[in-house]
Formats: C-alpha cells, sequence, structure tokens
C-alpha cells in the first residue's frame, strides 16, 4: 500500500497557468500545416489558423505561447513577416531541413493566433543575427500606441491599436545556435539589448527573459548572473531581468541517435524516466544559483523549452523532427508538470517542445486530420493546476523500480493543488509498466462531498494514430473508495491519474 498524505492547510506556492505554456517555432510542420493553413485553404481555417487545431488547445487553457523560436528566432528578420505577403521576403531555414520560409506566417499572425487561443504572448527576439536597432524597432512596432515610424507602418499593414508583448525573450540558446557565445559575453549583449526592449505603456509591462542554460550547465547560470547582477545595476533592476530560462530535453541518448519514438523496451522505458526525473536535480541546482544573487526570488526560472527528443518518424525529413507520442510521452509529461508544480516558487513559466507536429507535441495533423496525442490528454486533466495554490503532500511507501541501479525512478509520484473554490487536484503517476499499485489517499479535512477522477493508461508503446486515434485517451475512473481517512483505489500500471475532490 501506498499512502498518500494530503495537507489541504498548509499551502507551499501559486502555480502560475504559464507553466502550462506551449512552445510554436517555425520547425517542419509546426506552423504551417499544423497551426497555419492560410486563408485560401479547403482545411476549415479563421483568418489561416486551422480551426480544429485551435478549438483542441483552447480544451487546454493554453495560457501562453511562445514564438518563432527556437534557433529560428536567431535568423529570424521581422520586418521579411509583415506587409502584403505576395511582397514578403523568402528565406532558407537554415536550421531545420533546408527548407524555403516564405514569411506568411508574421506578426501579425502570431497575435492573430494568440487572440484566437485566448493566451498570453512570448516573442523571441534576434540577439544572434540581428541588430539592438531591430529588435528595438519590432517592440515599438508591437507596442507603441502613439506616432512613430514603427507603429504608422503597423497602421499600414491593417493594425491599428498595438498588441501586448507579454513575456520577450532576449535571444535563444546563445551557447549553441544562437551564436556559440560565452557566457560572459552574452550576459554583456543581454544588458546591452535589453535597455532597448521599452515599456510604451506603463500598464502593460514586458516582461524580459534573459537567455539561460542548457541542462546541467550551471556555470552559464552563475556567470551570466554575476555579469548582469555587476555595477552599475541597481539593485531594484534585478540584473536587468525579470527571467532566466533553462532548456532540458529528455531522450535516450545525447546526440545524433536518440532512439526510436515507439520501438522500445523497459530498459529504454526506465532510461527515459530516469532522464525525465534528472530535471528536478537540474532545477535544484539552478535555482541555488539564483538564491545567492536573487534570494527574494524576484527572477522566475523559464522551463521555456523542454520536453522527449526522440529519433524522428521513419521516411520524415530528419530536418523537421516529427515524432509519435506513446505513454512513455504521457508519463514524462506527467512527471515533469508534478516537478514544476512543487518548484513553483521559482519556476513561472514552462513551454513543452512543440505544440504542433515537432518533438513532444500534444496534436499531430495529416492534411485534413488531426489527433490528439497521450501528452495531450495530461495536459487536459493537469490544466485544473493552473492558477491554483501548491498544497504540501508526500507519499509513504514507494519503491525503486528499474532495472539498472543508476537508472531507478519512483514507482509513484505526485503534486497536490487547491482551487479558489476549494476543490483538490490530486495528480499521480504509476512508472511501472507492468504492475499496478494499492493506493490510499489521506485527507486532513473532512470526508468528501465530490469526487471526480480521470486517467490515461495503456501500454508502455500505446500510441495514437490517424487510423486509430483514440488508441490512449482520456478516461473517467470510477474506481474510487471513500474511507473514513480519505480515499483507497488501485492505480493501474502505466497510467497518469487526476483526482478532484471537494
Amino acid at each position: 500500500m501506498i499512502t498518500l498524505y494530503i495537507n489541504e492547510n498548509k499551502k507551499m506556492g501559486h502555480i502560475n497557468p504559464e507553466i502550462y505554456g506551449h512552445f510554436s517555432e517555425h520547425l517542419g510542420r509546426c506552423i504551417y500545416e499544423g497551426l497555419y493553413v492560410g486563408e485560401n485553404s479547403e482545411i476549415p481555417n479563421v483568418n489561416g489558423m486551422r480551426t480544429d487545431v485551435v478549438e483542441a488547445l483552447k480544451e487546454l487553457k493554453v495560457p501562453v505561447l511562445r514564438w518563432p523560436g527556437g534557433c529560428f528566432a536567431d535568423e529570424y528578420h521581422w520586418k521579411d513577416g509583415v506587409g502584403p505577403k505576395d511582397k514578403r521576403k523568402k528565406m532558407v531555414n537554415t536550421n531545420w531541413g533546408g527548407v524555403t520560409e516564405d514569411n506568411s506566417f508574421g506578426t501579425h499572425e502570431f497575435f492573430e493566433l494568440c487572440e484566437q487561443l485566448g493566451c498570453k504572448t512570448y516573442v523571441n527576439g534576434n540577439v544572434g543575427s540581428g541588430t539592438v536597432q531591430e529588435m528595438s524597432e519590432w517592440v515599438e512596432y508591437m507596442t507603441l500606441d502613439g506616432v512613430s515610424p514603427m507603429a504608422d507602418w503597423r497602421r499600414e499593414n491593417g493594425r491599428e491599436k498595438p498588441w501586448k508583448v507579454d513575456y520577450f525573450g532576449v535571444g535563444n540558446e546563445n551557447w549553441g545556435c544562437g551564436g556559440n557565445m560565452t557566457p560572459d559575453y552574452y550576459a554583456h549583449l543581454y544588458r546591452r539589448y535589453q535597455t532597448y526592449i521599452r515599456c510604451y505603456d506603463k500598464n502593460a509591462p514586458i516582461f524580459k527573459i534573459c537567455g539561460g542554460a542548457n541542462a546541467d550547465d550551471y556555470e552559464w547560470t552563475d556567470v551570466v548572473l554575476r555579469e548582469c547582477f555587476r555595477n552599475p545595476a541597481p539593485p531594484e533592476a534585478h540584473g536587468f531581468m525579470d527571467g532566466l530560462s533553462v532548456h532540458y530535453y529528455a531522450g535516450v541518448e545525447k546526440g545524433i541517435h536518440k532512439g526510436s519514438a515507439t520501438d522500445f523496451d523497459e530498459a529504454v522505458w526506465f532510461n527515459t524516466l530516469a532522464r525525465a526525473l534528472y530535471i528536478e536535480e537540474v532545477l535544484t541546482r539552478h535555482s541555488a544559483i539564483m538564491d545567492t544573487y536573487d534570494p527574494e526570488k524576484k527572477i522566475g526560472m523559464m522551463v521555456d523549452e523542454w520536453g522527449c527528443w526522440h529519433d524522428v518518424e521513419p521516411g520524415t525529413n530528419p530536418g523537421f523532427l516529427y515524432q509519435q507520442n506513446t505513454m512513455r510521452d504521457a508519463l514524462t509529461a506527467g512527471v515533469s508538470l508534478n516537478i514544476f508544480n512543487k518548484h513553483c516558487d521559482r519556476i513561472k513559466m514552462a513551454c513543452i517542445a512543440q505544440i504542433v507536429n515537432v518533438l513532444q507535441s500534444v496534436i499531430l495533423t495529416e492534411g485534413k486530420k488531426m489527433l490528439l496525442t497521450p501528452t495531450y490528454h495530461v495536459f487536459h486533466m493537469y490544466k485544473h493546476h493552473q492558477d491554483a495554490e501548491l498544497v504540501e503532500s508526500w507519499l509513504e511507501g514507494t519503491g525503486k523500480i528499474g532495472l539498472k541501479e543508476q537508472e531507478m525512478v519512483p514507482d509513484v509520484q505526485e503534486s497536490v493543488s487547491v482551487d479558489k473554490d476549494g476543490v483538490l487536484t490530486i495528480t499521480l503517476n504509476n512508472l511501472s509498466p507492468e504492475e499496478e499499485r494499492q493506493m490510499e489517499v489521506v485527507l486532513t479535512k473532512k470526508e468528501p462531498s465530490r469526487i471526480e477522477a480521470k486517467i490515461v493508461r495503456g501500454r508502455m508503446q500505446s500510441y495514437n494514430t490517424f487510423e486509430e486515434p483514440e488508441q490512449v485517451r482520456e478516461e473517467a475512473f470510477t474506481q474510487i473508495q471513500v474511507t473514513d481517512r480519505g480515499l483507497s483505489f488501485t492505480m493501474p500500471a502505466c497510467s497518469v491519474m487526476m483526482i478532484r475532490v471537494k
């Protein structure tokens, strides 16, 4: 028996909705064919945005969308993507597949998409190959409600009022595809570039995000913060940043070969989940460094790229990063989101990579067809954590499972929150591919008046196809008994569960 103890009376922190954010890049079929099909497409759309995809994403309550990259951000020149579409410059997408980018999806289209989704906007600027002037003028174009060359140009292009830029990232992965910079060099560029991200409306502040580390590169975090906090940085500027990013991908191997997305055994299952769980150590150690410069936690940690990275599907363009999505990905999403919840005192945003047709996407499309992946269903269950309060919870009776000592994982993992209506959301993961677990939930308050539970389960290699789109789906779970201490049930193997308790 595994016992989950919940102390609803002890609040541990606020879970920002943006922890459940998404990432869209000009990569493969994420933007084109995935989110955007154009106004003249036979696929139903509103102003070019795929209706079926938009409606499915609205069900997730997508809180924020990051764009245009990714590596693409540091070769993207925004002026090429505004104005009449037949006059927009074409370019070669050198990072992803060497295909032609026609810039038909640009700034206006991104904000149109976010307005349809009802989500916040996260724009990533170009430091690697762009200028301070270019970045500054983009912010002016998007946000100035006044007279200026850029604001006037926006109006000429059909948008009278400015948009709200909620988050702005100053470069992306500048340690790698964003310029192969050293941390001190990037920090000095960051200080310079961010100066010209002007806030033209004090009632609509722009949250500035500094480019952070690749996984466990703790030196990057330390050096960037040291240089950004160096005098003459005033204390109230907290290093001239509101957020510091970190990227972390779970894959079977680092390097070119990462393993099949669908053809794997138990050894690979545990290897992937162990890598996914390692993100907790990464976040803890980066947080410790941030605490030395920012003990009051004024700077948010932004995990704005995370997820599983497997080999592409056979026969597809290797530069498009199109991969299938199994229960292994669902468990990776479940444990990762639970970890983010439990670190919500520092983590203020997380964006899974990527939203459609790329890496660990929540939706796949093929022409007019669309399917929801196992990861989609996890996000759908976990959406109740958004804007809720993390409460104290802990497990007793768990064990370690796995085939190798260095890749052992807990058999069950959890997080718990309470919303403004007093409803508890419990999310649980059974990481065993074959064995169910007897579970007891001990509540500190009186007998619950209402219980609702959902589950996503299947074999570890189970996934959805366009021929069989509901092999893995979200189902009601009714086998829960109310006891004098709380709840009792058997949790199936290889499953992610959500329980709502009033």
